[in-house]
């Protein structure tokens, strides 16, 4: 099955709706793909609960790593072949490292991070260094191997070009999941002119830069991700869903720490409950697992998680009004804490602002602590300049943050206050901040 250079006898693909083909050659590639740490991602939704707005958005992160895959390779392999400032003994490095970016994240990634003080790249580093399947084939490449891979991820490996590849303002990650995501949302703001990105790709000592003939392609890109952020990311109701699903998982560990006697052991969160997940415990973790819990809890006596369950399950989301966190509005949300606990809800679980932000393209800010390799354009006379210098569209988003804030609660909560008028009116009126 495998020749003298590490090459697979025949080529395998894998169909794909974004990319028509995702192209595997190497023994290496096509070992890690069928390691159970990767298989995993088939079990780990791209989106989280996007899916509750966008039906469509059932895609998983074993699509979406494919697929940053399959972008590297071809610029590797097209864009930057026999080109000056790339070293092609740096090929599979950065091929395992844009299969493997995504390795660490969780069920619904992003709200159990915050929930559980978890960090998937933190994980993602563990699983590629530590006692794995991904780690026995990695080492194949030598004992250091391993590491090179996770450095790439973290950011830290010494040849920035690398790096770049898969963790810049244009890179293959987010040319891939804009594309995708857009495709399993059904909108059209996702699509870009990626194969000419590609064409216009050219290797330089520390990044990928872009011949200033592929400007408006990169515009393009980067209204689309402007877009993408704001019509399906941030969308009102899956960050709705998003709340509920952050309270539940607030709730069940309130009540682990409180001693509180589940009907089912929730035998598959007590190492989060503690904060205290090793690999082994967390590669166990899938969204299968996580709605198998909120579909038991519905029956649990603590009415808070049982109710907050009935809703994940069943969609019955928070509505929510426009907010702003000034003065006026933060003392009407005052008042309506002191009316819900007189209502008797919970403000605790039942009245939360939800806040948004995106910075779409940024320029270099030395010592900001999220610092950013901006686009650099490279003329015609081999001078780089960067991208909002030359760009109109660019430099009128560039370094402006956008933020949105938004206050849910439970409108048939409300709406069932029938013996308590006053204090429904009241809350009412305040609702129409």
């Amino acid at each position: 099955m495998t020749n003298a250079n590490g090459k697979l006898t025949e080529e395998k693909v894998f169909k794909d709706p974004v990319h028509r083909y995702i192209h595997v050659r190497d023994r290496l590639i096509w070992d890690l793909i069928a390691t159970r740490e990767f298989q995993r991602l088939r079990r780990i939704r791209q989106l989280g609960t996007t899916y509750l707005v966008f039906h469509g958005a059932e895609h998983s992160r074993f699509n979406h790593s494919l697929g940053v895959y399959e972008i590297v390779r071809r610029i590797i392999d097209d864009s930057f072949k026999d080109r000056e400032h790339w070293d092609n003994e740096e090929r599979l490095l950065c091929l395992c490292a844009a299969l493997l970016h995504d390795l660490g994240h969780g069920p619904f990634s992003h709200s159990f991070e915050k929930v559980f003080h978890l960090d998937h790249e933190d994980f993602t580093q563990a699983i590629i260094l530590g006692d794995t399947e991904v780690n026995s084939v990695l080492k194949r490449m030598g004992a250091t191997f391993p590491k090179k891979v996770a450095e790439v991820i973290a950011k830290t490996y010494k040849n920035k070009l690398v790096v770049s590849l898969i963790s810049s303002q244009i890179d293959a990650d987010r040319m891939d999941y804009l594309q995708r995501d857009a495709y399993y949302t059904g909108v059209s703001y996702g699509h870009f002119d990626m194969e000419r990105i590609l064409r216009v790709m050219r290797p330089q000592e520390d990044q990928v830069v872009i011949k200033s003939s592929g400007m408006h392609a990169v515009e393009d890109y980067i209204m689309s991700r402007y877009q993408m952020y704001w019509q399906v990311y941030f969308h009102p109701v899956t960050r709705s869903s998003e709340v509920i699903l952050s309270k539940i998982l607030h709730r069940a560990k309130k009540l682990h720490q409180e001693y509180y006697s589940f009907k089912i052991h929730p035998i598959h969160f007590y190492s989060l409950f503690e904060e205290e997940v090793n690999v082994e415990e967390y590669v166990k973790l899938d969204e299968s697992i996580v709605l198998y819990y909120f579909q038991v809890w519905q029956e649990e006596d603590d009415p808070i998680l049982s109710d907050l369950c009935r809703r994940f399950i069943n969609r019955n989301l928070f509505q929510y009004v426009e907010f702003s966190p000034n003065n006026e509005q933060m003392m009407k949300l005052m008042e309506l804490t002191q009316l819900f606990k007189k209502a008797g809800i919970d403000p605790e679980y039942y009245l939360v602002v939800d806040s948004s932000s995106d910075l779409p393209y940024d320029f270099y800010r030395p010592g900001e602590e999220e610092e950013r390799l901006p686009i650099h354009l490279q003329m015609p006379s081999g001078e780089l300049r960067e991208l909002s210098r030359q760009s109109d569209i660019v430099d009128a988003i560039s370094g402006k943050r956008r933020t949105d804030h938004k206050l849910y609660f439970p409108q048939d909560f409300i709406e069932d206050l029938s013996t308590k008028r006053n204090i429904k009116k009241k809350i009412q009126e305040l609702l129409e901040l």
